[in-house]
Parts: C-alpha cells; structure tokens; sequence
C-alpha cells in the first residue's frame, strides 16, 4: 500500500537541518526568493525536474518546494559512515557515477510508492550558465512508471555560487522559480518520453529566460 507522506523520522531531520542551515544560507547569504509554491502537491508521488548549477542545487531545491526531495547522490557518499546516514536520512540514494541503472530506477520508484518528492536534473549534470542543455530521458521514464506528475523548477543564479579559484561559496542572487505541473508520460515508448522531456525543457528553460 502506498503512502500519502514522507515518513516521520525523515521529516523531522528534513525541518532540523532546512530551519537552522539552509534557510539561513539562501534567504540571507545568497538573497534567494522563491515565487511559484502553490504549484507543488503537498503530499504524493511527484516528480521534481530542474536544470542544475551547483552542488549545492538538491538542499536549496528541497527548501524550495517545502518538502524532502529524494535524489541521486554518488554512491562514494555511501561509504562515508556518519554522512551516509546523514544523506539517506535527507533522502538520498546511491548512483554509479555516470550512469543510471535499474537499481537507481528501482530506489527512485521506491520512494516515489512511500509518498516522497523525487528531485532530477534533467541534464544529469551541471551546466555552465544552468540552463538545460541536453535533457535525458530518466526523469519521464520515472514518472511514466510511476504515474506521478512532473513539477518543472527553474534555479536561477546558483551556477555562480562555485567560482574557480575561490575556497567559498559566493553570495550571489538565487531565484528559484517553480512552474505548473506536467502530466506523466501516457507509456514508456521512447517517442513519449522524449515528447514529455521537451516540454519539461522549454518550461524550465523559459523561467531560466526571465532572469532574477
């Protein structure tokens, strides 16, 4: 039997570190706005899909929606003993590096089924001005599977945090701007996922385009 909600333990460490730690870092240091929350469920299988920046993207796209977002993380996170506690209870699952297997499909389905918000980056990888250069497949495939809706979300600003050159992450303007939902993939043919892909896209590169 599915679930509606994130499990309670996973909440309480999700509100534990987003108060004191995330919270702090975007609206103060990185002067971050969110516009467009009352497009996220708040509760059910959806899947977040966004363009990607910084490593620090997953926490602040997680406050974002105001929900825990479980999200693919290289699996050398897991051997670290205290953080891969950390990172599971934050919702994070293990991914070879460059590659997105049955397993990783598998973890993303499993929390979509126990009522999580699954975070993808539609390109896989950071891009140099974070807008979705070559969007992949897995995000429809998920969410066809599933059949659970896509939630388009926009971080613009956040691939100026990590500058060459500098130890610190840099206080530069954050908008995080979150667009209206997208219906699942009718099937897993790959001419529908590639439908959906595109329009997931344009979306989120449209709200790139309007800029802080």
């Amino acid at each position: 039997m599915s679930r509606s909600r994130e499990p309670f333990i996973n909440l309480v460490f999700y509100h534990a570190f987003k108060q004191p730690f995330i919270n702090p870092f975007f609206y103060l240091y990185l002067q971050g706005k969110v516009i467009g929350t009352e497009h996220v469920p708040k509760s059910g299988g959806v899947v977040v899909v966004c363009n990607h920046g910084s490593n620090f993207d997953p926490p602040l796209l997680s406050a974002a929606v105001l929900r825990p977002l479980a999200y693919m993380a290289k699996e050398e996170l897991f051997e670290v003993p205290v953080l891969k506690n950390a990172i599971k209870l934050y919702g994070a699952y293990p991914v070879k590096r460059g590659a997105v297997d049955r397993t990783t499909i598998r973890s993303a389905l499993a929390y979509l089924e126990n009522g999580w918000a699954a975070g993808i980056f539609l390109s896989g990888t950071r891009t140099a001005d974070g807008k979705v250069l070559d969007p992949k497949p897995g995000a429809a495939l998920i969410a066809a599977k599933a059949q659970v809706p896509l939630l388009p979300v926009c971080l613009w600003g956040t691939h100026a945090i990590e500058q060459k050159g500098k130890k610190y992450p840099q206080s530069t303007p954050v908008t995080i701007r979150i667009g209206e939902l997208i219906p699942p993939p009718t099937d897993t043919k790959r001419s529908e996922l590639d439908r959906v892909t595109a329009i997931c896209t344009t979306k989120i590169n449209d709200l790139h385009d309007l800029g802080r």
